[in-house]
């Protein structure tokens, strides 16, 4: 006969088999009418769509935003590029004053008054020698490399020509020696052109009053001029700027070109 043997422990709460207690973790089960699992799919199906249409909407606000940052900016650089050009307009007119303004400091700078230049030759002067003219003969008109934009073009110097008369041919040398001296006038070009010695001239004759009278008439010896030497003398106009003759210019009475150009020096327009 079999027997039969009913083991109670395992419905006991307070005992777990080993077998049981090394278990996995429960599957959760449900209940055939529980709605919970319908209630998640709906929701996540709901807040998906929901989060991606927010996340679109966010960006396209955003592009929108960079779109007007991006056109300020585009507005902003069109500004600066018209400050730009505006800027470089005010530089070339700036550029250009003072280019006019050095041309005409550099006008002044090349200008020596002939009446500083006379008195310079007159105080130089022999006392056995005259001067009968002064000329001026223009250099001969070639033509000429064209100057970079902003330079000055360098003057050309004139050829001017002496000629007088002197007792002896000594006093001609004496008076040549003397102008190479000048600073108004280039001593390497300063020469002797041509001197001869010119025929004893006669006074003309001298009618004494009274000597007619009673039919006789007296004869005077007429007196002549012993010979002389007519010379010529060329040369011409130094290139030293007339800012580094100041004190020369100053002695020889061209006191106006000095205010001038002492003007010119406290401004900064020619340098010291």
């Amino acid at each position: 006969m079999y027997s039969l043997d009913i083991n109670f422990l395992n419905d006991r709460p307070e005992y777990k088999p080993d077998a049981a207690r090394r278990g996995g973790r429960k599957t959760p089960t449900f209940a055939g009418d529980d709605r919970r699992p319908l209630y998640w799919g709906l929701a996540a199906g709901v807040f998906f769509p929901v989060a991606l249409l927010a996340l679109w909407g966010f960006l396209q606000v955003r592009n929108t935003d960079l779109a007007q940052q991006q056109a300020d900016l585009d507005n902003q650089l069109g500004n600066l590029e018209l400050q730009k050009k505006d800027l470089a307009s005010v530089n070339d007119q700036i550029k250009q004053g003072t280019d006019e303004t050095q041309a005409l400091a550099t006008v002044f700078n090349q200008i020596k008054p002939w009446s500083a230049m006379v008195q310079d030759i007159r105080d130089r002067l022999p006392p056995n020698v005259q001067i009968l003219g002064i000329t001026q003969v223009d250099p001969a008109k070639t033509p000429a490399a064209a100057p970079s934009p902003g330079q000055v073009p360098a003057p050309v110097s004139g050829t001017v020509l002496i000629e007088g008369v002197a007792n002896s041919f000594s006093d001609v040398n004496d008076f040549l020696l003397t102008l190479q001296q000048s600073n108004f006038l280039q001593s390497v070009q300063t020469k002797l052109v041509s001197a001869e010695l010119t025929e004893a001239q006669t006074l003309q004759s001298l009618d004494v009053a009274g000597s007619k009278s009673g039919g006789s008439s007296a004869n005077y010896e007429t007196p002549k001029l012993p010979p002389r030497v007519k010379f010529s003398l060329q040369t011409a106009l130094s290139d030293v700027p007339a800012s580094e003759l100041i004190r020369e210019l100053d002695r020889k009475g061209a006191v106006g070109l000095v205010t001038r150009i002492e003007a010119l020096k406290e401004k900064g327009v020619i340098k010291p």
